[in-house]
């Protein structure tokens, strides 16, 4: 991936995808988890939207590496580095608990009556996608944070300014 587009860092660029697009992956799947008509509805739908932040997480990282060779390395960075690091198994996660929602509702739309387990798995897998929807949350948040702190820890103090 390139480290630059039209002479910015991309790893900004790529990072607001993320930001943008997790926490709308982490929102739908609350309301699929905790609200069945929803879920019939829109379950594919945020599946969909949950492929697409399983895929932009990567990229993030991927740039992220890039630029983190050409900015001095600090704590900071390091520690950015490592959160980001931990993203990727948490929306993984969160993708699988939605896959198995929408395959066990798909199953039961073509059996000729729903299987009686089908109603236990969609339960534990709405819980589980309440869980790692939350630890995702948390963990953007925190990835998020330390990358602006990293940036801009040294912004309007005297060091920054020269004095």
């Amino acid at each position: 991936m390139p480290t630059t587009l039209w002479g910015l860092p991309v790893h900004p660029l790529v990072v607001h995808l993320v930001v943008f697009l997790i926490p709308l992956v982490v929102l739908a799947a609350l309301v699929v988890a905790v609200w069945p008509r929803a879920r019939k509805v829109a379950a594919p739908w945020v599946l969909g939207l949950a492929t697409l932040g399983v895929v932009s997480v990567p990229m993030a990282t991927s740039s992220g590496e890039g630029l983190e060779k050409k900015v001095p390395h600090t704590a900071l960075v390091e520690h950015h580095a490592e959160l980001a690091d931990g993203l990727l198994p948490l929306v993984a996660g969160l993708w699988l608990t939605l896959a198995v929602i929408v395959a066990v509702a798909w199953y039961s739309r073509r059996a000729a009556a729903a299987p009686r387990w089908a109603a236990a798995v969609t339960v534990v897998a709405a819980v589980l996608t309440v869980g790692a929807s939350v630890g995702t949350a948390v963990q953007v948040v925190r990835i998020g944070h330390s990358g602006a702190k990293a940036v801009w820890h040294d912004v309007g103090t005297e060091r920054a300014t020269g004095r």
